[in-house]
């Protein structure tokens, strides 16, 4: 699981830290654009990534962040009715939080970058008209075999955003979705947010 879930922080990275130089209205070409574009970022700064961790955050917060759409991911990653029921306060609390989680979690990754690129394919039945999409890709790797990986994208506007990737059969949101259900089980959506402080403040991650 913690295998899968890094290669799924890889690659939502290489998909979000050059966004603003790619042509978003059609949800393949920016897929790829933006991965081949962060991909030559990271080889040509590797030893920089991988020594200073700060560097990696700052990169996160200001360029992967306001790309992402935290809302339908925050939304998604809650059972409907725990976040049908949470105050907004609450809501503004967790969606902080978890996007920490989430940039946290692509630091990590892109500390950990090797050799991958990805390949992506057109969707199926294509993209006209539709509100949200899937796109299939492979990873290629010079250790091993291709990965399959998929997408989903929603589009607001003329644009398309990422808010959620399956690797190997796990999806990020389903793998931070499991992750909280012990806690909402056991507590609640003060509880959740209580332990997310705790885990990204607490110098674990």
């Amino acid at each position: 699981m913690k295998k899968s879930l890094k290669y799924l922080a890889v690659l939502l990275t290489c998909l979000f830290c050059t966004l603003v130089y790619a042509d978003t209205s059609d949800p393949v070409n920016m897929l790829q654009s933006v991965a081949d574009q962060l991909i030559q970022e990271l080889k040509a700064n590797r030893v920089t990534i991988k020594s200073n961790r700060s560097l990696v955050y700052s990169l996160a917060n200001r360029i992967v962040v306001p790309h992402a759409d935290i809302d339908q991911m925050a939304m998604r990653v809650m059972p409907p009715n725990v976040w049908n029921n949470s105050t907004s306060a609450q809501k503004t609390q967790f969606k902080h939080e978890f996007t920490t989680l989430l940039v946290r979690t692509y630091a990590s990754a892109l500390a950990n970058y090797e050799d991958q690129t990805i390949k992506f394919y057109p969707v199926r039945g294509g993209y006209a008209g539709k509100s949200t999409v899937r796109v299939t890709s492979k990873i290629i790797r010079s250790d091993g075999p291709p990965i399959s990986v998929d997408y989903r994208l929603v589009k607001e506007g003329s644009s398309w955003w990422l808010f959620d990737m399956t690797v190997e059969g796990v999806s990020l949101l389903e793998s931070f979705r499991s992750q909280f259900a012990d806690k909402l089980n056991s507590g609640d959506m003060n509880a959740l947010i209580r332990e997310l402080q705790r885990h990204n403040h607490g110098g674990n991650g």
